[in-house]
């Protein structure tokens, strides 16, 4: 797909790897299916590529020599594509759970509030639970920090504090993440 600059004129997407005639290296090191892996001139790697009906692709553009792979150039990519999806797939998504207090916060919420972050945790995500402070409630700052020691405390065996209580503005703050699973 072609894009279309400021400028008006065409720009085609750069290729993220060198194949064929834009491998500038003199020699390269040869790998790939049906054929001998080893130090190769570049005209003599683009030749039995061409021999093969394939491409002549830069793999590892930063080794010395440059290690080129003799491919399907479309299917190569493809392929990348394929793993890069793979990867991220794979990749653990943090999600975080926010729970608010009051620095007047009863037993009673704060029991409640607790129930909600032992499920939090359970789940995998990590909790982070913060004491707003409105108006001239903000010296009663102690009241803040006894509050959260308290909530950190009492999630103890089901996750680990991560930041110890700060304020930030109105807001004194905890985050706490999941205990790793027991086996």
């Amino acid at each position: 797909m072609a894009l279309r600059p400021p400028s008006g004129r065409l720009r085609v997407p750069e290729e993220p790897y060198k194949i064929n005639e834009r491998i500038t290296a003199k020699e390269v090191r040869l790998v790939g299916e049906n054929i001998e892996p080893g130090i190769v001139d570049i005209n003599t790697a683009r030749a039995m590529a061409k021999a093969q009906s394939l491409d002549l692709v830069e793999i590892a553009p930063t080794a010395v020599p440059p290690v080129c792979k003799i491919v399907d150039y479309s299917k190569f990519k493809y392929e990348q594509k394929k793993k890069q999806k793979e990867i991220k797939a794979k990749a653990q998504k943090v999600v975080i759970k926010e729970i608010r207090f009051g620095p007047n916060t009863d037993d009673h919420d704060f029991e409640f509030k607790l129930k909600h972050a032992i499920n939090f945790l359970k789940e995998g995500s990590k909790v982070k639970a913060y004491v707003h402070f409105v108006g001239r409630t903000i010296v009663f700052k102690e009241r803040g920090v006894n509050l959260l020691n308290k909530f950190s405390e009492a999630l103890s065996d089901y996750g680990k504090l991560e930041m110890e209580p700060k304020l930030e503005g109105k807001r004194m703050t905890i985050i706490l993440a999941p205990a790793p699973a027991k086996k």
